[in-house]
C-alpha cells in the first residue's frame, strides 16, 4: 500500500512564505505525476499545481506567479513553495500521486494565512 504523507503546513502572516512537502513510499514514484490540491472551508477541493514525470510544471490560475511545484525523485517527495501568501491561500492541502491508472492521497496539511 503507498502512502502518502505532507508536511509543513502552519500559520504564516499575509505576504509570507511556506514550503509544503509530500512524501510517497512508492517504488515507482520516478513514474508519477505529483499533485497539489487544496480546500478551504466551506468549499470544495481544488485543483493547485501539477509536476509531471519529466517535471513539466502546470498551475492554476490563482496562484500562478506566487507557488512553485518540485519533485525530488530521490527523495521521493513532490514540494510546493508558496510565497506572498493571501489570506484566500487559507486551506487544508492535499497531496496526490498517480501512476499505473492509480491515485493516492494523503492526509493533508492545514495552512493559515492571517495577521
Amino acid at each position: 500500500q503507498v502512502q502518502v504523507v505532507e508536511s509543513g503546513g502552519g500559520l504564516v502572516q499575509p505576504g509570507g512564505s511556506l514550503r509544503l512537502s509530500c512524501v510517497a513510499s512508492a517504488s515507482f514514484f520516478s513514474a508519477v505525476v505529483g499533485d497539489w490540491y487544496r480546500q478551504a472551508p466551506g468549499k470544495q477541493r481544488e485543483w493547485v499545481a501539477s509536476c509531471s514525470v519529466s517535471s513539466s510544471t502546470d498551475y492554476a490560475d490563482s496562484v500562478k506567479g506566487r507557488f512553485t511545484i518540485s519533485r525530488d525523485n530521490a527523495k521521493k517527495t513532490v514540494s510546493l513553495q508558496m510565497n506572498n501568501l493571501k489570506p484566500e491561500d487559507t486551506a487544508v492541502y492535499y497531496c496526490k500521486i498517480k501512476g499505473f491508472g492509480r491515485e493516492y492521497w494523503g492526509k493533508g496539511t492545514l495552512v493559515t494565512v492571517s495577521s
